[in-house]
């Protein structure tokens, strides 16, 4: 059976690298290598063409945000592994996720109308932003245990018939500027293109929104984990933006 969790969380996890691997072609279009990527924000066909592509959008926004703000609460989790053995919750939990992001590539209506256009060289400053945006995510998640996030540690722990050690709380190098340099990673990402569509605005503005609802209720989580220490933290370190460094510890 331990075979079986081992399995199901490198199953979890691959599904997981190929969405995260497709969001960069997904969002980034023509600034990646695969300028003829089937699907992207800006083009390719969608099977509910015709519908008001705006509502259709924001709704496939929202069937990925709700269902993940809500599988990452504590109180979600406790209910929840009483259906799902422990190993097997954060790797559900990974390829949820993963597959709600492939219905939104698949169902998204392209909104290619231009918002804004950067030339030279304010271009190429934007889409150097881009990746390195999704580097400090892929980089944060290294910082705070890349494989217990997506779900590995906890089917190879399982495996090896070991428990899991409980969770401490520490602060790596960029926590120490930020509390939430991942997010911080996302918006660069979502906000740097060359050429902002209304379909890119769209995409940027709700999932910004979602993330600063998010950081609301994880809070509270880690609140009620760590206590004092967290309270502390908050007290020191600004939130996303690495400005405004309150006094103390």
């Amino acid at each position: 059976m331990s075979l079986v969790f081992l399995i199901y969380g490198a199953i979890a996890y691959i599904v997981f690298l190929a969405a995260f691997l497709y969001l960069i072609v997904f969002i980034g279009g023509e600034m990646t290598a695969f300028a003829q990527a089937p699907k992207t924000l800006d083009w390719g066909s969608s099977p509910v063409d015709g519908a008001p592509p705006a509502l259709i959008n924001i709704l496939l926004l929202l069937l990925f945000a709700v269902p993940h703000t809500i599988m990452a609460r504590q109180w979600f989790k406790t209910g929840w592994t009483k259906l799902v053995a422990p190993p097997a919750e954060r790797s559900t939990y990974v390829l949820a996720s993963s597959l709600l992001l492939f219905v939104l590539y698949y169902l998204w209506i392209p909104m290619p109308q231009i918002v804004w256009q950067a030339g030279s060289p304010w271009g190429i400053v934007l889409t150097v932003l881009f990746f390195g945006g999704f580097g400090l995510v892929l980089l944060t998640t290294f910082l705070i245990n890349h494989f217990e996030l997506f779900g590995l540690m906890q089917s190879w722990y399982r495996y090896q018939g070991r428990a899991l050690p409980p969770p401490t709380f520490h602060e790596p190098i960029l926590y120490r500027q930020v509390r939430h340099p991942l997010y911080l990673g996302w918006i660069i990402a979502f906000w740097s293109t060359p050429t902002m569509t209304v379909g890119h605005l769209l995409f940027a503005a709700v999932w910004t929104v979602y993330i600063f609802v998010a950081v609301g209720y994880e809070e509270r989580d880690l609140v009620r984990i760590f206590g004092e220490k967290y309270r502390d933290y908050m007290a020191r370190v600004p939130m996303i933006l690495p400005f405004g460094r309150r006094k103390g510890g």
